[in-house]
């Protein structure tokens, strides 16, 4: 940390570190984050799979089929699941005899046991996807819905890298802005598409949007709060976006129709092009450019709407009258432009360095390579679980709210173990209750849905607190000079679990446990790696690579000692 952030630190200490101030902008910070939350998950239901089956032109008006014909189950194979019958969606059974029956009598002696597939649907009324519109019907087209749930990730994977790299050279409220903004508009345009291909462009480019909301949100909040409250904003932030996952489907529940529903959640956000002239810049990154006097400005604000007036040594060991320019920018010669040039340099050669002294250890190696699968299997596991509520029985909607909002006692219980437990035991432990509970599921019987739905959502908490405690537990294992980079490079590794995540539910058709037995096993395995990495909590957080290397040292020869002296006992 350098001198501007312990002195901003400081000021932090005496305005407060969570006044009225920083409450009132946290909270706006927090609305685009619920709609990013919301975006983020709507293809699951306007790219979602509705009810429907083959049209049977000999016992229906064609102009004007009806989907709950009560011949149906004559016409079309299918399975009773609670009392309801549910018919095959591409298949249907041949005409055996001549009928001169009317559209009102469709009786089984009509047909024979011969299945035949059918390129005609009558889709349930009751909901409305890119399925019903542009007739992507069938099995061999599951692929092409799926992709979509890729290529949203694939942008998130664009956007990540992009924003963070806007957000460092032109502020980070001007781009949170610009990708509440973009966000907004692709996800209309979405609404606005005519075709597949046109949708799934504007998917992509809606994820890159989405991609930039929540990271520029939590570091514009966080920066603004205390040392000692960072963490609970940070779980509280969490606590939001599941909302707004929750929120999704509270949406499609209400409005059927894929449209309606894509709107609901993409023009709202264009209201928050006002916060250009509400939200605050983020002080640290002021600081980091040179622009004191606008830090110095809303400092000011801070204290003032917090009640609190500045003490002299902090306005002086602040250093708010560093010579600008009418815009508010240091001038040229108190850059240092030389210093700086060098200073980076050296940093280059710093992280290089440390790459490389990481290369070397084969401790280090093993831990990155744990970490590596752990962090793919959150994301694979966490993002799957949501897709696949869509195939339990019951209420889709209702069961797609309860998974998402299961992850605010996840979060909750992360928070609270990680900080009892050790980052070690209680990210094993959450990744291991992920896996026992969704095991456990993929065997549980169909009239047993509320068991099903018990272990899914523990399964899902479970996961929700591993990808929690993962972030924590990884920056504290990395040196320091390549702890930012090194959390960089995990989270885009966890995108590749992500990117396959949208196609597990289609395993559901080879083998109806598969899709939950493959979490399971995965998150497992996980579980029991974890084992294997150092406990860091209470640690001094690792300058170098010899100090990250003897992370638990300590702690082992401890444990150690005991158990030598349980046995000479």
């Amino acid at each position: 940390m350098n001198d501007k952030d312990t002195n901003f630190d400081l000021v932090l200490d005496e305005i407060g570190e969570f006044g009225r101030y920083q409450q009132t902008n946290f909270l706006l910070l927090s609305l685009p984050v619920i709609f990013a939350a919301a975006n983020s998950l709507s293809y699951v239901f306007t790219a979602g799979s509705p009810n429907y089956r083959c049209l049977v032109p000999e016992c229906e008006n064609v102009e004007k089929p009806v989907y709950d014909e009560p011949w149906v189950h004559h016409a079309v194979p299918g399975t009773t699941v609670s009392g309801i019958f549910q018919p095959e969606q591409c298949l249907r059974f041949a005409i055996g005899t001549t009928s001169n029956g009317s559209s009102n009598e469709c009786p089984a002696e009509w047909f024979s046991d011969e299945q035949v597939r059918c390129n005609e649907w009558v889709f349930d009324p009751n909901e409305r996807t890119i399925v019903n519109d542009w007739k992507i019907t069938c099995s061999e087209n599951l692929w092409r819905l799926a992709l979509i749930g890729t290529l949203h990730f694939s942008g998130i994977v664009v956007g990540s890298g992009l924003f963070g790299f806007l957000a460092d050279k032109y502020g980070r409220r001007l781009i949170f802005i610009f990708c509440i903004l973009f966000m907004s508009v692709t996800g209309i345009g979405q609404a606005l598409s005519k075709d597949y291909i046109t949708f799934s462009v504007f998917a992509f480019f809606n994820a890159v949007g989405t991609s930039g909301v929540y990271p520029l949100a939590f570091i514009i909040g966080v920066e603004m709060v205390g040392a000692r409250k960072r963490e609970m904003s940070g779980v509280v932030l969490n606590y939001f976006y599941a909302v707004g996952e929750a929120m999704v489907g509270a949406i499609a529940w209400l409005c059927t129709d894929w449209v309606t529903v894509q709107y609901a959640v993409a023009a709202p956000p264009l209201i928050f092009a006002l916060y250009y002239w509400i939200i605050p810049e983020s002080i640290r990154w002021l600081l980091a450019r040179g622009e004191t006097a606008k830090a110095a400005k809303i400092i000011k604000k801070a204290a003032k709407v917090n009640g609190i007036t500045l003490s002299d040594s902090i306005v002086k060991n602040f250093s708010l009258h560093v010579p600008s320019n009418a815009n508010g920018h240091v001038n040229d010669e108190c850059k240092g432009i030389d210093t700086v040039e060098l200073e980076k340099q050296k940093l280059k050669y710093e992280v290089w360095n440390n790459v490389k002294q990481m290369l070397r250890s084969r401790k280090m190696i093993l831990r990155c390579v744990f970490l590596f699968y752990i962090w793919a299997t959150n994301a694979f596991v966490f993002y799957g679980l949501s897709l696949n509520s869509q195939n339990l029985s019951g209420n889709k909607y209702l069961n797609f709210i309860l998974v998402c909002l299961i992850e605010i006692p996840g979060l909750t219980l992360a928070w609270i173990a990680m900080n009892k437990l050790g980052r070690r035991f209680s990210l094993s432990g959450s990744l291991l209750i992920c896996g026992i509970t969704c095991v456990c599921g993929a065997f549980v019987t169909a009239d047993l849905h509320w068991l099903l739905i018990l272990l899914f959502l523990t399964g899902k908490m479970g996961i929700t607190a591993s990808f929690t405690i993962v972030y924590v537990h990884t920056a504290e294992m990395l040196p320091t000079i390549i702890r930012s980079g090194g959390v960089g490079t995990m989270s885009t590794v966890a995108r590749v679990g992500a990117l396959l995540a949208p196609f597990v539910p289609l395993l559901d058709s080879f083998y109806k446990p598969l899709p939950l037995l493959l979490f399971g096993s995965v998150s497992f395995v996980g579980g029991i790696l974890a084992i294997l990495l150092p406990e860091t909590l209470g640690e001094k957080l690792p300058d170098t690579v010899e100090e990250a290397e003897r992370l638990g040292e300590k702690r082992d020869d401890n444990i150690a000692m005991i158990g030598v002296s349980s046995v000479a006992s």
